[in-house]
């Protein structure tokens, strides 16, 4: 039984969710919070990992660990995103198994569901289609994340599930302009864009025209927390929110908190849209008590001031 005194590891703690989760959980009072620096250790390295779980003995882990990154970075760096995450899983979940560790949490990401799902897509869809080619490769290795807590559940009856949540925005987002998501690059664009005294301008990305649902990330933090102490039949359940506008609704959002002087143009480059549509059907989380309980609006004005706080 989880319980505030489980020694949890959390791996990827400096990252945005895993900060998140980090904080969530010591505001719910759990004690036994293990965390370390990727310089000190390497996810990759399986050797390490075998010796760290060897020394530390988790009786939680939480995957929040993942090379990530926009479009761009997607495209330009694909061997890195498979290699990298495939390794970061697969020894994380080998070692949870070796030191016998009570619960683990994988996080994944929408993207691992096929491009041409209209509906909003539910868990049995993945591998019902064709991938988005410009991240496949992040998809692929977050796909044998999945499949490979799904053969260790099966297998030797862990309890490990994967959290699959929409696109994330909060305090501590990347904010690198070659390699964030969509939501910190117009934040950022659109803020610098505020700051000319003429010619404010943001040129952005595609047509503007797909649709993206977004959630707080501190919501899926909480959820983390929650299937923590929660069995569940499912090993793979989906995580979003009631929030889904088009890029171009989302830059127009952010310029008007930030500054409605601002003028918002796309390129029109249909080959940078990515997928049209991303809502995930999450009737699942909801069945088991879980359910998303963000302002929007407030969110994003918070994630807002964070980013102005990141840049002094």
């Amino acid at each position: 039984m989880i319980n505030n005194h489980s020694k949890i590891f959390v791996a990827g703690h400096n990252g945005m969710l895993g900060s998140s989760v980090l904080r969530i959980l010591k505001q719910k009072g759990y004690k036994n919070l293990i965390t370390i620096n990727k310089k000190k250790l390497d996810l990759r390295d399986q050797k390490s990992v075998k010796k760290f779980f060897k020394k530390k003995k988790p009786h939680v882990v939480i995957i929040a660990a993942a090379k990530v990154g926009g479009i761009k970075a997607n495209m330009n760096y694909p061997a890195s995103f498979i290699y990298d995450n495939l390794q970061i899983q697969t020894n994380l979940i080998s070692a949870s198994y070796d030191n016998k560790v009570k619960k683990l949490i994988l996080f994944g990401s929408s993207c691992i569901y096929p491009k041409n799902l209209k509906k909003p897509i539910k868990e049995n869809q993945i591998l019902s289609g064709k991938l988005e080619k410009t991240n496949e490769s992040y998809a692929v290795a977050k796909i044998a994340g999945v499949k490979l807590i799904e053969a260790f559940n099966q297998q030797y009856k862990t309890n490990y599930v994967c959290l699959m949540p929409c696109n994330l925005f909060g305090p501590n987002d990347n904010y690198d302009l070659q390699n964030s998501h969509f939501l910190p690059a117009l934040i950022k664009k659109i803020f610098i864009a505020s700051k000319k005294k003429k010619g404010k301008i943001v040129k952005l990305w595609g047509t503007g025209k797909p649709l993206r649902e977004i959630l707080y990330v501190d919501e899926a933090a909480r959820a983390c927390e929650f299937f923590l102490k929660k069995k569940t039949k499912s090993n793979l359940i989906n995580i979003g929110s009631s929030i889904e506008m088009s890029i171009k609704d989302y830059a127009n959002k952010v310029k008007n908190i930030i500054d409605p002087k601002v003028t918002i143009e796309f390129n029109k480059n249909i080959k940078l849209d990515g997928v049209k549509r991303k809502k995930l059907d999450t009737s699942l989380a909801t069945q088991y008590g879980w359910k998303a309980k963000m302002n929007f609006t407030k969110s994003l004005t918070k994630t807002i001031e964070s980013y102005k706080d990141f840049r002094k």
